[in-house]
């Protein structure tokens, strides 16, 4: 046995071992029937479980400014975010964003390895609410394993058809409300009770729905396994200091089947030494990938605790003190000097803090009007007039950012300009553009270079505060 956390391991392990384990499992392995834990980590994965299936369904129902509060509204280009309006030209926001939550899970995973996996991720959060189902209608571990056993009969028929319409019903209504972030949730609805829905958004909530039921109701820990990456490069973020749950084999070696505590008055060097582990196998049974973590730090392992809380209540049966199995690092294996706060992760967060104040500052001054300019698509850079003034042609793009009618009104700033046609005020409704052909004359005494500076300024008539400025250029004749 070796339950040493060696990451230089993990890091070498070849990538053609996917292919062979999955051909393994698929040829040799039965189904994974995963047994009950409680305890401190099973009841922090269900508040977690629990605020995420909150968040998931109740946010798409929540109304914001007589809006959907969020809704990826792809018909008219626009996402809306609790108030906030992002449109095409604002996306990076969003790619900033990803780029955070990265930055964001590499930092947790540093701390507390493949915790996301565990607690928080989509697929693993519906796995346990499908094998809740499977257990709540089928019985314990051992009852759905002697039902899997037994030949096909109307009770085993009923019991089966009855896991399976609760997957489905979950399944649905995930798939329902996943297209509802992308069409408003209530009409959607209306339209299904009404049999009026589209056969478009009837082959999407079908789609995720067939997707759901399949990845945590068949596949589970296959995802896991062989479709997730993220089990494969979490090692390059692992060090020393990372906790990852592991197997304290100095105390809990050698193993025995035997009740009797070990004794007190062992010393080490005597024999026969009997470690802590009592070899019920239960550590194995309830996790969910099937592995035993007696064996030491695997890439299988999603640091769900469940096999802490299974070891911790035999030890409190045996009397043992508890944390055989536990979050520890390979420094305190070691028992060697631990840090909590790597370099690795100091790195991550200094990084992190820095994109989330960019971030934050980026959204605090999104403008709610946008502004294009565009040179005349003319023949020539520039005309002049019958007076010898020299006229440059713009088109300016005005865009409403917001989600009610609004005016506004459009300035030429930074030239000494003789007149200017087409700035007139516009009022435009929720995200519309409006197209403002504009021509600046400017005598061609006031102009000293070929090439001036020239800028346009939109603002909010109801709030001034809300602009934009775009910068472009005046072309003249050369002296």
């Amino acid at each position: 046995m070796n339950s040493k956390i060696d990451v230089k391991q993990l890091e070498s392990e070849p990538s053609l071992s996917i292919v062979e384990s999955f051909n393994q499992n698929v040829q040799s392995s039965e189904k994974i029937q995963v047994k009950a834990a409680t305890g401190f980590h099973s009841n922090l994965r269900k508040i977690v479980a629990g605020l995420g299936f909150l968040a998931f369904f109740g946010c798409v129902w929540l109304q914001w400014g007589g809006h959907q509060a969020v809704l990826w509204d792809l018909s008219n280009r626009q996402f809306l975010i609790f108030g906030l309006t992002v449109w095409p030209q604002d996306l990076y926001l969003l790619s900033f964003a990803l780029v955070i939550s990265a930055f964001g899970l590499f930092a947790v995973t540093t701390l507390y390895g493949r915790v996301w996996c565990g607690y928080a991720c989509p697929q693993s959060t519906w796995s346990w609410v499908f094998i809740w189902i499977e257990n709540y209608v089928e019985g314990d571990r051992n009852k759905r394993r002697k039902l899997d056993k037994q030949p096909w009969s109307l009770s085993k028929f009923a019991k089966k058809s009855l896991k399976h319409l609760g997957w489905f019903t979950v399944a649905f209504f995930t798939g329902l409300t996943f297209v509802g972030y992308f069409t408003p949730i209530r009409e959607l609805v209306a339209d299904i009770i009404s049999l009026d829905i589209s056969l478009i958004a009837l082959s999407w909530v079908m789609l995720f729905t067939v997707l759901t039921y399949l990845n945590a109701g068949w596949l589970r820990e296959q995802v896991c396994l062989h479709m997730c990456p993220y089990a494969r490069f979490q090692a390059v973020m692992f060090d020393s200091n990372t906790m990852v749950i592991s197997y304290d084999e100095e105390r809990g070696e050698p193993r025995t089947a035997s009740k009797r505590k070990r004794n007190p008055e062992w010393v080490e060097g005597s024999q026969p030494a009997v470690g802590d582990c009592v070899d019920c196998t239960l550590c194995v049974q309830v996790c969910p990938t099937d592995i035993d973590i007696r064996d030491g730090l695997q890439y299988e392992c999603i640091s769900c605790g469940k096999c802490i809380d299974a070891c911790n209540s035999v030890m409190d049966k045996m009397g043992f003190a508890r944390g055989l199995i536990s979050y520890t690092s390979e420094n305190k294996l070691k028992h060697k000097a631990s840090s909590f706060f790597s370099k690795r992760f100091l790195g991550y967060s200094t990084v992190l803090t820095i994109m989330v104040g960019c971030l934050t500052f980026g959204v605090l001054t999104l403008p709610t009007v946008d502004l294009e300019v565009d040179r005349g698509r003319g023949a020539s850079l520039y005309r002049e007039n019958y007076l010898g003034d020299i006229v440059n042609s713009y088109n300016l793009r005005v865009m409403n950012k917001t989600q009610t009618t609004q005016t506004f009104e459009v300035k030429v700033t930074g030239l000494d300009y003789k007149t200017v046609e087409g700035l007139e005020p516009v009022t435009l409704d929720v995200g519309e553009v409006s197209q403002l052909p504009v021509a600046v004359t400017v005598k061609l005494e006031k102009l000293s270079e070929r090439v001036s500076p020239i800028q346009f300024e939109v603002w909010n008539v109801n709030d001034p505060d809300q602009n934009d400025v775009v910068e472009s250029r005046f072309v003249a004749p050369v002296h």
